[in-house]
């Protein structure tokens, strides 16, 4: 253990952050879960072991992510790219459905299911970074940049978007951003934005899911329209959090979670609101917050372009996500089924989320490593100078 300790590198805020959010997701998760071990028949510990075991694995994959050189992971992308847009597209079409959605796909032998835009998200930023990195010295190249770019944006955009669209959408605005920082044209990007809103409107208008996107914004906008049953969860989320007050009703003293549905995943920030208060929900915020400032440091300090691309595409799409979880929970989104990272009780997400903070680590980590050479070259440098002085 002790050896595992002194290997493990990177931002420590980073680390801190990550053991916090996850002592947390354990804490809200055994009490989210109580309704529904009982609709099960089962024992609330059942989904606690289940959850911590998620957790557990999560923490290892992101160790050793952390220890890997994060320039491993430009070769790894285009493997994970070449694996991901195929993997896309079986899952549209023989994934399992939920909700009219093909986002789950069934992992042979172990019977696991996972979302592969999970797979997808940390497949595409880890190109982009790779491709723009690569592609600077041709940055504004329509055939050698720009099109092998667009097309892989584009192409996962719609394959997520078409049974997924919140997480497409939070996607396509990470892969915008990381246009801005690869010093791609403005009318590049703006030709870049012009398709995805092409393809937006396609999938909202003739999308398999066009009546689920219509009625969550109608729900939204005009919720004294719309039937009470389309913004059932909207609303027994806001009396979550009302009720929570400044100090909230204590851990594992939660009401709505007998009648706010999902509230282990989609709605946990209502729950910790309501079990923990303003306070709890203002922390929680404040975590996530701290976190995007470390890594925006990291991203500044980074002395490789892939470094500081892969950092920030990483960084963004985490706290994008929390953040729109968040805000759907208080009432300033429609519903979405965007879980909090690394509070949301989930499986095969936490091990996707865990290695994405394991690679912001390994870029921390090389940072940190370099520093350490540059301080013990300058102290033998100082230390040759002495006799000299004498």
């Amino acid at each position: 253990m002790q050896r595992i300790i002194n290997k493990t590198k990177g931002d420590r805020w980073i680390w801190l952050i990550v053991i916090l959010l996850s002592v947390w997701s354990l804490l809200a998760v055994y009490s989210a879960t109580g309704t529904l071990a009982y609709k099960k028949g089962v024992g609330s510990e059942q989904y606690l072991i289940k959850h911590l075991v998620m957790i557990i694995g999560g923490l290892a994959l992101m160790y050793f992510s952390h220890l890997l050189d994060y320039r491993y992971y430009a070769g790894i992308s285009k493997i994970l790219m070449v694996i991901t847009i195929p993997l896309l597209l079986y899952t549209l079409i023989f994934g399992a459905n939920v909700n009219d959605a093909s986002r789950w796909v069934t992992i042979p032998i172990i019977n696991q299911t996972f979302q592969t835009s999970d797979l997808a998200k940390l497949a595409l930023i880890t190109f982009l970074a790779r491709t723009l990195t690569k592609k600077q010295e041709n940055i504004k190249d329509v055939k050698k940049a720009f099109l092998p770019i667009m097309g892989s944006v584009c192409a996962v955009f719609i394959l997520i978007a078409l049974a997924n669209l919140s997480t497409a959408l939070m996607l396509f605005g990470v892969s915008i951003l990381l246009l801005i920082m690869g010093r791609i044209s403005i009318k590049q990007i703006a030709i870049v934005c012009l398709a995805g809103l092409i393809l937006l409107t396609g999938v909202v208008l003739l999308g398999p899911r066009r009546k689920t996107y219509v009625s969550r914004i109608e729900a939204f906008m005009h919720p004294e329209k719309v039937n009470p049953d389309k913004s059932f969860q909207s609303n027994q989320s806001k009396i979550a959090i009302a009720t929570g007050g400044i100090f909230g009703k204590g851990p594992g003293n939660s009401v709505q979670r007998n009648f706010l549905p999902h509230p282990y995943s989609d709605f946990v920030y209502a729950l910790i609101i309501e079990e923990y208060g303003l306070i709890g929900g203002v922390l929680l915020i404040i975590l996530y917050l701290i976190f995007l400032y470390r890594c925006i440091l990291i991203v500044t300090q980074s002395p490789k372009a892939f470094g500081a691309l892969l950092a920030a595409g990483l960084s963004f799409s985490l706290t994008i996500q929390a953040f729109a979880n968040m805000a759907v929970a208080v009432g300033l989104g429609p519903v979405t089924g965007v879980p909090l990272p690394l509070v949301s009780m989930g499986g095969t997400s936490i091990l996707f989320t865990s290695v994405a903070f394991g690679i912001i680590l390994s870029v921390s980590r090389d940072i940190d490593e370099k520093k350490e050479i540059s301080d013990k070259n300058k102290e033998k440098v100082i230390v040759g100078e002495i006799p000299a002085m004498a």
